[in-house]
């Protein structure tokens, strides 16, 4: 497994060739929700003061992601598309504000942020939550900003995401043990 990453920290990166050219910046990460993975980045021109472009980056281009630039081959990898169809698959795609639900139909939060795996994989691992009082009353973890496995089940319909109910028992206040764990890849909802 590669390090976790959060989403947030990605936009704005740099988009760079192998060669160490900038082409492009990360405007925002868009989801496959089904597949549980980062689809593509929409994109902002080379300096961060550029409006956005009429392209995007698919996943399938990206050569790494790392925590300082996402690199791809070289500048064909980034796809012509109308800036329409761009922001359209940004708002679909787009997990950060959504709701959570169990699949129990509890509500769980509102997704912060979203951890998903850096270089190859960019595999859909966890949400850091603006967590509802109920998932953390009674629990050791007096901050309402908690980390919630993906689980083996992820689906979004609008701006609702429905995570499995079990995955909220592995609910964790801190990243590096929420981390610790995903590595070890145990329980029921553990991230494998």
């Amino acid at each position: 497994m590669n390090g976790l990453t959060a989403v947030r920290s990605l936009m704005t990166l740099p988009v760079v060739t192998l060669g160490g050219d900038t082409v492009a910046h990360v405007r925002d990460t868009v989801f496959d929700t089904e597949a549980g993975r980062i689809a593509n980045f929409t994109l902002s021109g080379r300096t961060l003061l550029s409006g956005p472009l009429p392209r995007d980056l698919p996943w399938a281009a990206v050569h790494c992601l790392g925590p300082h630039a996402v690199m791809v081959r070289d500048a064909g990898a980034l796809c012509e598309l109308p800036l329409s169809a761009a922001r359209r698959d940004a708002v679909r795609g787009r997990l950060l504000g959504a709701h959570v639900v169990t699949d129990a139909g509890d509500t769980v939060g509102t997704v912060l942020d979203v951890l998903v795996e850096g270089g190859t994989s960019g595999r859909l691992v966890a949400f850091r939550l603006a967590a509802h009082r109920e998932l953390v009353r009674g629990s050791r973890h007096r901050r309402h900003q908690v980390y919630v496995p993906r689980g083996e089940a992820l689906s979004v319909s609008g701006r609702t995401v429905v995570i499995p109910a079990h995955a909220t028992t592995y609910v964790t206040g801190d990243l590096p043990p929420f981390a610790a764990g995903a590595h070890r890849g145990h329980g029921r909802g553990a991230v494998r």
